[in-house]
């Protein structure tokens, strides 16, 4: 049987078509020169449909990246789920997602990750705007960490929020630097990230 469309599956449906745009038009384009007509146009709406679901571009991109990084994460979930303790073998499976998820996104993702971090440094009106919408995502970010240390009954020697905000900040550089230098950096940071916890 197929599932009526209720009202809030289609606002639900449209944000998503939204969100797939502004993605797609904000790594061909780059943040700045993309506009809020170029992602309408891209998913087929009008202007005033983006603002029905967010106030400005800054927000439409922090809730794609925030789409992101929940996608990102639960791509690793399922090898963090069923395993009672990381050793070398977990760790390169972690890495060879990683390293999938960078292929399939594109550096041109990265990049604009970088992008906006400078628009945001040489624009504090937009970094006020959107230290909420940022604080955020490190918070989620922070509980899916502690989730996934106390599932393997393992500790964190460095608090949660700490971790979160130095894996959103060395991801887009390690993406960079991997297409950049051809250069393969994902076992060595995950290596890096699991030296902050102690196994039991």
């Amino acid at each position: 049987m197929v599932e009526p469309w209720t009202r809030e599956r289609r606002l639900e449906h449209t944000r998503t078509l939204l969100l797939d745009a502004a993605e797609e038009v904000f790594a061909e384009k780059g943040f700045i020169p993309a506009t809020l007509d170029d992602i309408a146009k891209a998913a087929g709406y009008s202007k005033g449909a983006i603002y029905k679901y967010f106030a400005t571009k800054e927000d439409l991109f922090l809730a794609a990246s925030d789409r992101y990084w929940r996608r990102y994460f639960d791509n690793f979930a399922e090898v963090m789920s069923s395993a009672d303790h990381v050793g070398a073998r977990e760790l390169e499976s972690i890495a060879e997602r990683w390293r999938q998820l960078s292929r399939d996104r594109g550096a041109e993702h990265a990049a604009l990750g970088v992008e906006f971090n400078l628009y945001l440094l040489r624009n504090p009106d937009a970094r006020k705007r959107v230290a909420a919408k940022r604080s955020e995502v490190v918070k989620q970010l922070a509980t899916y960490i502690v989730e996934g240390i106390d599932r393997l009954g393992a500790t964190l020697l460095i608090p949660a929020t700490t971790f979160a905000h130095i894996i959103i900040a060395t991801t887009d550089a390690v993406e960079m630097s991997s297409h950049l230098d051809d250069i393969d950096l994902y076992l060595p940071m995950v290596e890096m990230y699991v030296s902050a916890v102690k196994m039991p």
